[in-house]
């Protein structure tokens, strides 16, 4: 049995599209679809998913960003 297109290679550990649950396509991969990969795109965009920062880290605060602010005056 060889593995198709949709299916993975060798050792690799079948997965699930992390929005549907449906197997996972190489093509899309980790996704099963475009459309799948598309949702998770506009997730990201409209800011659903979200990257956590250390609280009081602000990049404006940094002395860089204030010696630079303070040449354009």
């Amino acid at each position: 049995m060889s593995a198709g297109a949709d299916e993975p290679a060798g050792n690799l550990e079948r997965r699930d599209c992390p929005i549907c649950r449906r197997p996972t396509q190489t093509r899309y991969r980790p996704f099963c679809s475009k459309r799948c990969a598309d949702i998770d795109l506009g997730r990201w965009f409209g800011e659903t998913y979200r990257i956590p920062a250390e609280s009081g880290a602000d990049e404006t605060d940094t002395p860089d960003a204030n010696q630079d602010d303070e040449e354009r005056r």
